[in-house]
């Protein structure tokens, strides 16, 4: 199951295994005559259908649609079945499925300001953190360096603050490449003015370890006030660790300043 945050775009879209299809011969009239659209309509058409039947219930015609509308080269379409198969959404969870089709993406490449930018960045985020972890019991092994690569290319070219986040995470950690504490700081600042709740808590961390004592625990606070249930866990720690050491003319003082941070954004 993939962690990572960034989903672009996302539509909400879900349906039953595209293996389905394959593996019986779906009804001829699978298809609402009604719709006007049939497998030989065209991509985006075929899309707009199976996102409608989706919204519908009909999830056995959205995953045909989609199947179809994949097979003539949509990437959205891929990108949604990807991400039923990553998510175990309305099909069974198949994490080596959801490889194959998001490296198929990333392999197409995009061109600069094209449409379909998002789905190409979700599927190289998605790569980087199957490399990162492996799946188990496929021939995706895990290699910290492609993660690394990977999370640079997505964090450097379009400046995605989760990208930036899981790159500075492995910099501080020397994964899949050397350690530099100077360089994980650089990304960590710039996700956490983007509003980042993990960046800011870590990088408040450093510079609370740093000596900034009321910088960095105002900005472990404010990160609070924006995380999601599944990771506030490990800031609340981190945030009560470094409170629990601080004077209590930095807590004061740091408990403002998270107000501010927490009105006026992460700068």
């Amino acid at each position: 199951m993939l962690t990572f945050e960034f989903r672009p775009l996302r539509l909400m879209l879900a349906g039953l295994s595209v293996a389905c299809c394959a593996a019986i011969a779906c009804p001829a009239a699978a298809f609402d005559i009604q719709s006007g659209v049939s497998k030989e309509s065209g991509p985006f058409d075929l899309f707009k259908f199976g996102f409608k039947a989706y919204k519908n219930g009909q999830k056995e015609e959205a995953v045909e649609a989609y199947k179809y509308a994949a097979e003539k080269g949509h990437t959205g379409s891929r990108w949604a079945l990807a991400n039923m198969y990553a998510d175990g959404d309305g099909v069974a969870q198949n994490d080596f499925e959801a490889f194959k089709i998001y490296s198929e993406i990333a392999q197409q490449g995009v061109e600069p300001g094209s449409e379909d930018t998002g789905f190409f960045v979700n599927a190289l985020l998605a790569l980087a953190s199957y490399y990162k972890n492996g799946i188990s019991g496929t021939p995706v092994k895990a290699d910290l360096s492609q993660a690394r690569q990977l999370y640079f290319q997505v964090a450097s070219t379009f400046g995605v603050p989760e990208a930036q986040f899981q790159l500075a995470q492995m910099m501080l950690a020397g994964e899949g490449g050397r350690a530099s504490n100077q360089q994980a700081k650089k990304w960590l600042n710039q996700a956490r003015k983007a509003g980042h709740p993990g960046a800011m808590s870590v990088f408040g961390n450093i510079l609370f370890q740093e000596g900034q004592t009321a910088n960095g625990l105002a900005l472990m606070t404010a990160a609070l006030d924006r995380c999601k249930p599944k990771d506030c866990t490990w800031m609340e720690s981190l945030q009560e660790q470094a409170f629990s050491v601080a004077t209590e003319s930095d807590r004061r003082s740091a408990v403002a300043l998270s107000q501010k941070i927490s009105v006026t954004g992460a700068d």
